[in-house]
């Protein structure tokens, strides 16, 4: 006997979650030699999940590195990656918004929201590391780096988010298993931007009182 799930009834990650709690209750219970495993689609996301670990451990590493080569430093790396949590509470965010469940195709459209977050974060620690360069204070450069490139920043998140719109309300049934995935690039987009333009120029100014306290690095 084979049977599928109306998945616009019903979430089958938490189904399984739930059916995994129900035979636990039962082994420990009244038949302790009960033995069962999940196969089809329940097989299938799990390991999926495993591949995504392993790729968002990859995709920390390559941005990274990516980023403390022509940065030459180990610190400022991470003021550029310090808004993608931020991002991710976005994307929850929007799926509770929408009225939505987390799925396998919301992860990815975390995965793809890293990049993206990341570009705005950049683009303010290159502006401040630039004026520094050009003989300007910190505290300066920092302060001019948020008014200058607030535009840039802004426009870039908006016309990504516009960009996304159609298919957030998109009915075609060949549309809906992508929706997840642009509630997670959109809204993960609007929050870690707006996040964005005081997050990375106090954590700039953080690490650098911190270099002058303890030594730069």
């Amino acid at each position: 006997m084979v049977a599928d799930l109306n998945k616009s009834q019903v979430n089958a990650t938490l189904l399984n979650t739930d059916l995994r709690t129900f035979l636990d209750e039962i082994k420990q219970g009244k038949y302790p030699k009960l033995d069962f495993s999940l196969r089809g689609e329940a097989r299938e996301q799990s390991r999926s999940f495993g591949s995504l670990q392993w790729g968002l451990v990859f995709v920390f590493f390559a941005i990274y590195a990516l980023l403390a080569i022509p940065f030459q430093s180990f610190t400022q790396p991470l003021i550029v990656m310090s808004v993608i949590p931020f991002g991710a509470i976005g994307a929850v965010f929007g799926h509770w918004v929408m009225g939505m469940d987390l799925t396998i195709m919301s992860l990815l459209g975390l995965l793809a929201l890293i990049g993206v977050v990341v570009n705005d974060s950049l683009v303010l620690v290159t502006f401040v590391n630039q004026k520094v360069t050009e003989g300007s204070k910190v505290r300066a450069a920092v302060l001019t780096a948020g008014v200058a490139r607030f535009r840039p920043v802004i426009l870039t998140s908006i016309t990504t988010f516009a960009g996304l719109l159609p298919l957030l309300f998109e009915q075609a049934t060949q549309a809906q298993f992508l929706i997840p995935m642009a509630v997670s690039l959109s809204f993960g987009i609007l929050f870690a931007t707006a996040i964005t333009l005081v997050l990375i120029p106090v954590n700039y100014l953080i690490i650098e009182d911190l270099k002058n306290k303890f030594g730069r690095s």
